[in-house]
């Protein structure tokens, strides 16, 4: 006896059809072919501000991210020059534009081609992180290399200590 897939089976209470599911971000119109390409998102209290470049300002604000973040980037910007490149200057991580619901950050470098998409959902409260990179040489794969398994958390961190700034008490 076989059991019904409940998820594959239509209702029949529902009138009308699920709408498709869509994702568009800016960071991914800009790469839409990443070397590597992340999504992070997290819930939002209500009455937290709607603004994707404040969001996106404050998740990178050198006053609001992590010291063990800080701590990180310090030894990423010293390692950086063993294998040829520049450190990263400062304002790096500056809004570049906003489009609708999301800020987009570019920063472009011999070694790679970085896009963050920050954008605030509104109707759902929920802040998206969209990161794509398009590496370049064996300098970009190589500097790669530790910030790919890094850099899942210090988004996170990162999100998680924007929005405790942000939210009201």
């Amino acid at each position: 006896m076989t059991t019904p897939d409940p998820v594959n089976q239509p209702t029949e209470t529902s009138q009308t059809p699920a709408p498709s599911p869509s994702f568009v971000s800016l960071a991914l119109a800009s790469i839409p072919v990443p070397d590597y390409a992340d999504v992070i998102v997290l819930p939002v209290p209500a009455g937290s501000p709607v603004e994707p470049r404040l969001w996106a300002e404050t998740i990178f604000s050198g006053a609001v991210v992590p010291l063990w973040v800080k701590w990180l980037m310090g030894i990423r910007q010293t390692l950086v020059a063993l294998i040829g490149v520049k450190p990263s200057p400062t304002g790096i991580f500056a809004v570049s534009g906003v489009v609708g619901e999301e800020a987009l950050i570019s920063a472009d470098d011999k070694h790679l081609d970085f896009r963050c998409g920050v954008a605030l959902d509104a109707s759902r409260m929920l802040l998206r992180v969209t990161t794509a990179v398009r590496l370049k040489g064996w300098r970009g794969r190589l500097y790669f290399l530790p910030v790919r398994l890094l850099h899942p958390l210090v988004v996170h961190a990162m999100m998680a200590r924007a929005i405790r700034v942000l939210t009201p008490r």
